[in-house]
């Protein structure tokens, strides 16, 4: 009998040339039959961060309030925020969304590279490590919706029954995460300058997202006339359909409509790359997962 026939049967499939469609299954049964070491890792998380801090989980209510004073100050005080009602809602249901992908993906950016010791002493599937990360950050979501439930008692007539449909956003918004997170977390222990090189990229991101402006006054105002391939990559960015979403469920549409249906079309398309995107990150996680011990 050869030694490879005798190695335990996850050691095997190591060492086999394994085809994408069986590392998609094998992630997938590695997340299933670890359900409760990933929901250890959410709660040891979310313990962790209520311990680092005075104020601990709290300032998931605290911090997206004190970004929307921020930006409120700087865009609604100095440029009348373009003449947008409800400015502070507006920017508020983009600042949440947002802070749930950053804190996820930073997050998951060291999931893997900072359990170097566990690695190396106990075998066990490492792509439950950035999903626990990115699953983590759904919990942090929840708690924000509290201050956004804050916000809306000051425009009763913006809390519709279309705020039902905020869960229906968020789910193609954790695939789109997941899908980074295990690319980030995979990447990040070959090169470990990829944290700093995300914060910059996540800074940069936001500014190109519709974030604190909205599609439509761009338009008003012919601001990308000139700038075709800016609006390109406005268009092709997933948070110009994200926040988009969110704010049509939640403030309504510019420049003074109503909240409403959000663009279905839109969202079903990013749902299916997003999940394309998914299998192709958890076929590359697999790929790399048996050469992390030797690297950490």
């Amino acid at each position: 009998m050869s030694a490879t026939s005798e190695a335990p049967a996850a050691y095997r499939n190591a060492a086999g040339d394994r085809s994408a469609l069986r590392l998609i299954r094998e992630g997938l049964d590695d997340i299933r039959s670890r359900r409760r070491l990933v929901r250890y890792l959410v709660i040891a998380d979310m313990r962790k961060r209520g311990a680092d801090t005075l104020l601990g989980n709290l300032w998931w209510v605290i911090d997206p309030l004190l970004q929307m004073v921020v930006y409120v100050v700087l865009v609604a005080l100095i440029s009348r925020g373009a003449g947008i009602e409800d400015y502070p809602l507006f920017i508020f249901a983009a600042i949440l969304p947002w802070k749930w992908f950053t804190a996820s993906v930073v997050d998951a950016t060291t999931s893997v590279a900072s359990q170097d010791r566990l690695i190396k002493q106990i075998a066990f599937p490492k792509i439950v490590l950035p999903i626990a990360a990115a699953t983590a950050g759904v919990v942090g979501f929840a708690f924000g919706l509290i201050p956004l439930l804050g916000l809306m008692l000051f425009s009763i007539e913006r809390i519709t029954p279309y705020l039902v449909l905020i869960p229906v956003i968020a789910v193609v918004q954790f695939l789109f995460t997941l899908a980074v997170a295990l690319v980030v977390s995979a990447g990040n222990v070959f090169f470990r300058d990829l944290g700093n090189v995300a914060r910059h990229v996540l800074r940069l991101w936001f500014y190109l997202s519709p974030g604190l402006y909205s599609l439509t006054v761009l338009d008003q105002v012919r601001l990308l006339d000139d700038l075709p391939i800016l609006r390109t990559i406005l268009l092709l960015n997933p948070f110009a359909i994200l926040f988009e979403a969110y704010r049509t469920v939640i403030w309504g549409t510019a420049p003074s409509g109503p909240p409403g249906m959000p663009d279905w079309a839109g969202l079903a398309l990013l749902a299916v790359v997003s999940t394309a995107f998914l299998a192709l990150a958890t076929v590359v996680f697999k790929r790399l997962e048996p050469n992390f011990a030797k690297v950490l």
